[in-house]
């Protein structure tokens, strides 16, 4: 058996056994149904504990990966055409969930903590809050964005692929100009209705996709005429639904074909109840065809009015050819606040609180 844990690994081990079975789940070294080794032997042969072996085997479960049979084991259940085989359930059958954007989240952003920071940077900036910020965000927000995102995400990227906006409806427009409005855009119905109507104000052509248990329904995918890909893989607005494994590497077979886009919209997910952050399409994209979108609109306060977009490298020059002499709409003391709370680990502290009370709210 392949040693999927290497000492010069700085993950968790865990993580690394992890990554390491789902990478062969994916290439087929264990086919769809094919039981995985036991615990013990995998805790033998890659040298570590059960505690450990089960900890990667639970994360392989919530996503989809592996199915667990009491007293049997656990066995693949993951296989790519798995995505394109039409989903039975349709949208309107599925429950909707009360995931309303305008709310806050579950444990409000405490307003202690921001105040310090506010404190702190008008203290420490003082002048500079009163500058002009560069169009696609202050250098400083920048950097922090990557290395959260790469911290938390497994999204490597550099402060020049991303774009601070004033939320997500404005960074829709973006979009929009820059991949062009000649393009037909695909979007998950239902859906945050705002999207439909961003796209609808720009005169652009967009099609309705239904939604199925898993994610976009299979068979509306593969007729659609569309070739931007707009949708919410963790948990889509107002259904709830959450794209399964098969279902986002098919969202990543499809935007194999011709210039098709994906526009990852990734509302919510650092609020997983999963013990790991979800998987991003754009750290899974081979194509540089995938564009991130996130705010924190939800992690900190609907009247924070902040997102960012962070773009392909093959796409900063088509960003700074199209819209880069947009000047940031988002005021430079809040992107300092921002840098601030993401450098802290204030951010990633209230994150956790969150997921904690939503864990043990399943329980």
């Amino acid at each position: 058996m392949k040693k999927y844990t290497m000492e010069n690994d700085t993950r968790p081990a865990y993580l690394q056994l992890y990554h390491g079975l789902r990478e062969a789940i994916v290439a087929g070294d264990y086919a769809y149904g094919e039981k995985l080794p036991s615990k013990r032997i995998l805790a033998q042969e890659q040298g570590l504990s059960i505690v450990t072996v089960e900890h990667a085997l639970s994360l392989l479960a919530e996503e989809g990966y592996v199915r667990s049979v009491e007293r049997s084991g656990c066995f693949a259940d993951f296989r790519l055409e798995d995505g394109f085989a039409s989903s039975p359930a349709k949208a309107r059958g599925l429950p909707v969930h009360a995931h309303d954007p305008r709310r806050a989240a579950d444990l409000p952003f405490p307003v202690s903590v921001l105040t310090k920071t506010m404190r702190r940077v008008l203290s420490e900036q003082q002048e500079e809050i009163l500058s002009s910020s560069p169009g696609q965000g202050r250098e400083e927000l920048r950097q922090a964005i990557c290395a959260y995102l790469r911290r938390s995400r497994g999204i490597s990227a550099s402060p020049e692929q991303v774009v601070v906006g004033c939320g997500s409806e404005y960074l829709y427009g973006l979009i929009v100009q820059m991949l062009g409005r000649e393009r037909v855009y695909a979007i998950e119905s239902p859906s945050y209705k705002k999207i439909q109507q961003v796209y609808a104000q720009y005169g652009v052509a967009y099609r309705m996709l239904p939604l199925g248990e898993d994610g976009v329904e299979t068979s509306a995918l593969l007729t659609t005429d569309a070739d931007v890909l707009h949708i919410t893989p963790y948990r889509s607005f107002p259904s709830g639904v959450t794209a399964s494994a098969s279902k986002r590497h098919m969202y990543l077979q499809w935007a194999q074909t011709g210039d098709r886009m994906l526009i990852e919209d990734d509302f919510e997910s650092e609020f997983s109840v999963s013990r790991k952050p979800e998987e991003t399409l754009f750290a899974h994209s081979e194509r540089e065809n995938v564009l991130y979108l996130n705010t924190f609109s939800k992690t900190i306060s609907p009247s924070i009015r902040v997102g960012y977009l962070v773009l392909p490298p093959a796409m900063t020059q088509i960003y700074r050819d199209t819209v880069g002499f947009y000047a940031c709409p988002v005021p430079t003391f809040i992107q300092f606040v921002l840098a601030e709370l993401l450098l802290d680990g204030d951010f990633e502290r209230q994150i956790n609180r969150v997921r904690r009370r939503r864990r043990e709210s399943f329980l």
